[in-house]
């Protein structure tokens, strides 16, 4: 009987995750292969969801809609920011990632947008939000 991915299985695996664009988000098929514990949070909820079942050995090539993958875009995740409300030497440049400490210990990031003398503009949203994705997976193990 052949191996199939299962809930709690570890996987090693290539992926890629693009836009329909053509924009690619990631890609391990031009490096080693990533292994990872399903149900760990290594990989997003959804993409796991359509890797339950499938065999070692083969590639997969599957469309998401956004509801189906990273969530449709949401405005109430763009916050404009004060500078003065924000930690003292937080690296700002615009059109880069921020990592950011919440009350709890745990982090999260934001895309900023724009920076101006006052304000910084932050998109806490997921960078495929909104976007219909080409998941492509070649499961190479599974124990």
């Amino acid at each position: 009987m052949t191996a199939t991915v299962r809930s709690d299985s570890f996987l090693t695996l290539h992926y890629r995750i693009n836009a329909l664009d053509g924009e690619e988000f990631l890609s391990t098929f031009d490096m080693s292969p990533a292994t990872l514990q399903m149900g760990s949070g290594q990989l997003a909820e959804n993409l796991e969801s359509v890797l339950i079942g499938l065999p070692a050995h083969e590639r997969f090539v599957f469309v998401l809609e956004p509801a189906q993958a990273f969530g449709m875009h949401n405005d109430r995740l763009v916050e404009r920011i004060a500078l003065s409300g924000l930690p003292a030497g937080m690296e700002l440049k615009e059109n880069s990632v921020v990592e950011f400490t919440a009350p709890n210990g745990g982090t999260f990031a934001g895309f900023l947008r724009e920076l101006d003398a006052t304000h910084a503009l932050f998109d806490f949203n997921h960078p495929m939000a909104g976007k219909t994705i080409r998941f492509e997976v070649e499961i190479i193990g599974i124990m």
